[in-house]
């Protein structure tokens, strides 16, 4: 039903810069919080940004001042602005919906996008 599709992922070197997209079928983000995720090897996922349905955005303290999240609720899309990326980006990227609500939910993750960070 729903389905979830990173895309903009890379193999860029140290300093580089980024734009991922996630888009979406069978949902509507115009009334979800959407959150972007990564997953390194050998750790845990971990959130990386999150846009409330209001535009409010929230960044893990690594990332802030380097990533930027926005939505373009029109084309049903989240994107990821990463900059200044540094090796300890190296993860596989994904994105889901934000549990904010009782009723919210996420969803089955997609494949991800892989980027990866040279020194």
């Amino acid at each position: 039903q729903v389905q979830l599709v990173e895309t903009g992922g890379g193999l860029v070197q140290s300093g580089g810069s980024l734009r991922l997209s996630c888009a979406a079928s069978g949902i509507n983000f115009t009334f979800n919080a959407v959150g972007w995720y990564r997953q390194a090897p050998g750790k845990e996922r971990e959130s990386v940004a999150t846009i409330l349905i209001n535009g409010k955005t929230n960044y893990r303290d690594s990332v802030k001042g380097r990533f930027t999240i926005s939505r373009d609720n029109a084309k049903n899309t989240v994107y990821l602005q990463m900059n200044s990326l540094k090796p300890e980006d190296t993860a596989v990227y994904y994105c889901n919906t934000v549990k904010t609500t009782f009723a919210g939910r996420m969803y089955d993750w997609g494949k991800g996008t892989l980027v990866t960070v040279s020194s």
